[in-house]
């Protein structure tokens, strides 16, 4: 087995590449496990543990549970002062956009070169 053979096996597997973040093993630990099981071998159901259908579940129920909780302490008279502040800002910019346009003499552009 190939060093090539062993990338290609760990692309397919993230799971290695979170093992040797984690400091559990290395790579060339890895690599020699993978030279002397094999990619079939009972041993790497160590390193391929997949969460439960109910694990799952409860991640994503706890996900759900943490935005619901950080939606109802939005204090919505700071949201509300933000939204008026851009609104002052666009109009602002609206207004000082408008009043150069009425004020801009456009020259030729042939007279702009002769400068």
């Amino acid at each position: 087995m190939s060093k090539e053979t062993f990338k290609k096996f760990a692309k397919t597997h993230p799971e290695l590449a979170d093992t040797v973040l984690k400091g559990d093993a290395s790579w060339q630990q890895l690599y020699e496990i993978y030279e002397i099981y094999g990619e079939n071998d009972n041993i790497w159901n160590n390193y391929f543990t997949k969460p439960s259908i109910t694990d799952q579940i409860n991640s994503s129920a706890s996900t759900l549970k943490d935005f619901i909780y950080n939606l109802k302490n939005i204090d919505m008279d700071s949201v509300q002062k933000g939204i008026s502040n851009i609104e002052k800002t666009i109009g602002l910019l609206q207004d000082i956009g408008l009043t150069n346009k009425n004020n801009y003499e456009s020259e030729p552009i042939y007279k702009r070169f002769e400068k």
